[in-house]
């Protein structure tokens, strides 16, 4: 179950930094609205993330809690924020979800 709370709490990071990413390119009230969808998934992804501490181990736990948002995030950049998708950026992130897979199963 902790599992499940982190990969969710992972994903809560990948919206937080996406509405960062949202807030930057807007102004005004709809920059303000961003920045409270920022401090909504901060807190969310935070409190799954003390959940799953719990009972994992805290340095697995943040390492995959990471691991996730930072994924995401990327995948996020390329389809909504147009970044460069060139071989060496999905190579690395490739091996970063091997990773993140490995810490999974030698983890308890």
């Amino acid at each position: 179950m902790n599992w499940i709370l982190l990969v969710i709490g992972g994903l809560f990071e990948v919206g937080f930094a996406s509405c960062l990413g949202k807030a930057k390119e807007t102004t005004g009230t709809v920059s303000a609205l961003w920045m409270c969808g920022f401090f909504v998934c901060l807190t969310i992804s935070m409190f799954l993330l003390y959940k799953a501490t719990q009972t994992l181990p805290i340095g697995t736990a943040y390492a995959v809690w990471t691991g996730i948002g930072a994924v995401g995030t990327v995948i996020v950049g390329i389809f909504i924020f147009k970044e460069p998708a060139d071989f060496w950026r999905v190579f690395f992130i490739t091996t970063l979800i091997a990773s993140i897979i490995g810490l999974k199963f030698v983890s308890n």
